[in-house]
């Protein structure tokens, strides 16, 4: 009898705890329990502390209310141009009905992917390869509409419907990356043309404005440079008229010339005609018609010096008449030596010219004229 009591009171104490612990449920957040008494719902489990009659009241399921990600395997589907691509769906959904998930449905995620890829086949089955590859946004949205309003009986929300990888077989993969790569290249050089096009252009736009430039440049220079010659000779002119020379100074200066247009290069043989007084009495003369042409007269300034100038014209007329007796010598010494010695049958040796004869022979042509 010793044991039996203690014994009573151990069964005694450990049916209280049992019972305890049947009565009191504890529901965390985000969770509902389904309670049955007696193998019929009863009513909902809120998360916090819930008393239940034990040994009564039983948990049929535990439902997570958050929302849920499910990945489904890749299914095989046939395109409307007889191709077979592997698709992978990404589901979201949440339970927003924990009775009507418990009972309507016995496995709501199976049931959930069954109706996935029926639903996928029946879209991508009215759609060929390129519009299946293209139009993701379209297939997304005719999924959630049909998954959202046949899973809203059992309880359940679908929030998104995403199509993860579109899986072409190797052959088509292969023939549409070769065709993109064409298509890359073939853009390639479209802009490569276009850039080369429109660098010719703007080098052709360049250069045309530079030749305008430079052609305007050059007009402009031409313009000035005969504006300035132009007014050089307007100058020379105007000079020329004011002072107002005579034919001695006329003759002078063509005489000052000669010495220069006899140390010229290209002056090799001079040819010394005889009648050398009478050709300058011509230029003479041709000089003073010229001064008579222009209506210019001797200023008083030009007769006062006309004995200076006189002296000045007779000395370079010496100087020029020896400078052409020497090239005569020169001449005659370079034929004797060409013809070895027989000089040839041609013109006279001219005879020494004065410069007196030269000034008196101007000044009475001058006076004839």
């Amino acid at each position: 009898m010793e044991f039996v009591v203690p014994a009573l009171l151990i069964a005694v104490a450990l049916i209280a705890v049992v019972t305890l612990a049947k009565s009191v449920r504890i529901v965390p957040q985000q969770r509902q329990d389904v309670v049955e008494r007696l193998g019929r719902y009863k009513r909902t489990l809120n998360p916090g502390l819930n008393i239940l009659v034990p040994f009564i009241d039983a948990v049929r399921t535990k439902v997570d209310m958050r929302e849920q990600v499910v990945s489904f395997p890749p299914q095989p589907v046939i395109t409307s141009d007889n191709l077979v691509v592997s698709i992978d769906t990404v589901l979201y959904f949440k339970v927003v009905d924990s009775v009507r998930a418990t009972y309507e449905i016995s496995n709501f995620l199976q049931a959930i992917e069954q109706l996935t890829v029926t639903t996928l086949r029946n879209v991508i089955g009215s759609l060929d390869l390129e519009r299946a590859l293209t139009s993701r946004e379209e297939i997304n949205r005719h999924l959630s509409g049909v998954l959202d309003e046949t899973t809203g009986r059992w309880g359940i929300k679908v929030t998104r419907v995403e199509i993860k990888a579109i899986e072409p077989p190797p052959s088509i993969r292969d023939s549409m990356e070769k065709q993109m790569r064409a298509e890359r290249d073939r853009r390639a050089a479209i802009l490569n043309a276009e850039g080369h096009k429109q660098s010719q252009i703007l080098s052709a736009e360049g250069e045309k404005q530079a030749a305008v430039l430079r052609a305007d440049g050059d007009r402009q220079a031409r313009i000035l440079q005969a504006e300035g010659q132009a007014k050089a000779i307007r100058t020379v002119f105007d000079a020329i008229h004011q002072a107002n020379p005579s034919q001695k100074v006329l003759a002078y200066q063509y005489l000052q010339a000669l010495p220069q247009i006899a140390n010229g290069t290209a002056n090799k043989v001079w040819i010394v005609p005889t009648e050398l007084t009478r050709a300058l009495e011509g230029m003479g003369g041709a000089l003073g018609g010229l001064g008579q042409m222009v209506g210019d007269a001797p200023s008083k300034e030009a007769s006062d010096d006309a004995s200076a100038v006189e002296r000045e014209a007779a000395e370079a007329a010496q100087a020029a008449a020896a400078a052409a007796q020497e090239i005569h010598n020169e001449v005659r010494v370079a034929e004797a030596q060409a013809t070895g010695g027989n000089s040839p049958q041609g013109l006279p040796a001219p005879e020494p010219v004065s410069p007196a004869s030269l000034l008196n022979d101007t000044s009475e042509q001058r006076e004839r004229g």
